[in-house]
């Protein structure tokens, strides 16, 4: 008996529960917003007027003051977030101590170049590590996992998020060399902004690369 055409039985079919991405991205941007653009603003507006030190200050009130609305209001910390506060209270107490805003600016410039480095390396040695990140945002039938068309496509994304990472670095060195308020200024909202136009294009390019896999279809639920 012959079998049917394969573009007209897909022989396995990613379904995406579009309330979940809705949440997820709500969460990121949030997270992104809590973590990221508000210290870095609130840093470049007190070294305008109050200095670094009252500075650093208002970043740790900030991070307290997140933790405890989050436990007002949920009774619960998401761990995502919970991390961020943690990495976040740490780089800025480290300056604190050393009286030097430059460390909490190296730092998360330090993070992006290893972040570089562990993607473009995973995708270099053929094992991309989106392929076992993604699996911590969304369930992929074990058929991508297996399938070469597949893994190329993890290891383009990989490529894609390895080199934003060194755009990123060379961003934030670059605007660092004009001094900590426009590194602050780098870091809070061009950082952020290309962190998500990142996003943005890997989901766009790994959706491209499935939908031409005539066995594979994706549906909304």
């Amino acid at each position: 008996m012959p079998l049917p055409p394969a573009a007209a039985t897909p022989a396995c079919q990613l379904i995406i529960d579009k309330e979940f991405v809705r949440a997820s991205a709500l969460r990121a941007g949030r997270l992104a917003l809590e973590a990221a653009v508000v210290p870095a603003l609130l840093l470049y507006a007190a070294l305008a007027t109050v200095g670094q030190f009252w500075g650093l200050i208002s970043v740790l009130v900030w991070s307290g003051l997140i933790v405890a609305v989050r436990l007002r209001t949920q009774s619960s910390v998401p761990r995502t977030l919970l991390i961020a506060v943690l990495m976040l209270v740490g780089r800025t107490s480290l300056s604190l101590a050393l009286s030097s805003i430059y460390v909490y600016l190296l730092q998360p410039i330090a993070g992006s170049l290893m972040m570089a480095f562990i993607f473009l390396g995973s995708a270099a040695i053929g094992k991309p590590i989106t392929k076992h990140l993604c699996r911590d945002f969304i369930a992929l039938p074990q058929m991508l996992f297996h399938d070469k068309r597949a893994h190329r496509m993890f290891s383009q994304v990989c490529i894609l998020w390895g080199a934003s990472r060194l755009v990123d670095v060379g961003m934030n060195m670059g605007f660092l060399h004009l001094g900590a308020r426009s590194a602050l200024l780098s870091r809070g909202v061009f950082s952020t902004s290309l962190t998500l136009l990142t996003i943005v294009v890997c989901i766009a390019w790994g959706w491209s690369r499935l939908r031409r896999m005539p066995e594979f279809s994706i549906a909304f639920a």
